[in-house]
């Protein structure tokens, strides 16, 4: 499962996206400080979205932590969303593109295959993802999984929830069924390359 993503994109270009979109973004905690990176891993820190309770249409961007604390202290950084409504705690998790892995085809090689995935022609994608607060670590986030679409079923039996973007406002707003939005994107929306 994905355990591994990217965000090379600038604050002001990702709030110029979301105002595409007539979505406001708020900073409640001061603009963050969102660095440039090709891995952002678990329990790194990491760019979300959250819903402003009660306003359509505004999000609120900070930074948390990718993963809580579950059992056996295990980090929970992928969640199965199969069946489940998500009523509290959305927020969007912004990327530019994200990993796979899978076992190297070239003989004798011991690491695994390393597989980028970016969405064509979008210059930011947004994962569907839960926050809560915990004892341990405070706020965390994870990024909710599904069935596999057909441009990552090649590399995984699982995928990440990676939402359209005329989603987006919708999965900040509760009230709008989250397993209406939940489905796999259409064969070729997403470009892979192999990194590594």
């Amino acid at each position: 499962m994905c355990n591994d993503y990217r965000l090379m994109v600038d604050v002001a270009s990702i709030v110029e996206d979301f105002a595409d979109l007539k979505i406001k973004i708020r900073f409640g905690e001061g603009t963050p400080n969102i660095e440039a990176r090709e891995d952002i891993k678990i329990t790194d820190m990491g760019p979300i979205v959250r819903t402003v309770e009660g306003v359509r249409g505004d999000g609120d961007m900070l930074q948390r932590r990718w993963s809580w604390p579950g059992q056996n202290k295990r980090p929970v950084y992928n969640f199965r969303s199969d069946g489940r409504e998500f009523t509290s705690n959305r927020c969007l998790i912004v990327a530019d593109g994200f990993y796979e892995f899978t076992d190297p085809a070239e003989k004798g090689k011991k690491r695994k295959d390393k597989w980028l995935f970016t969405k064509r022609g979008q210059p930011i994608i947004c994962i569907a993802g839960i926050w809560r607060a915990t004892k341990d670590v405070g706020e965390a986030f994870t990024m909710l999984t599904m069935e596999p679409g057909p441009d990552i079923a090649p590399y995984h039996d699982r995928q990440i929830v990676i939402l359209e973007r005329d989603a987006w406002a919708d999965w900040l707003d509760p009230s709008v069924p989250a397993q209406s939005l939940i489905r796999p994107l259409a064969a070729g929306t997403l470009q892979v390359e192999q990194v590594g």
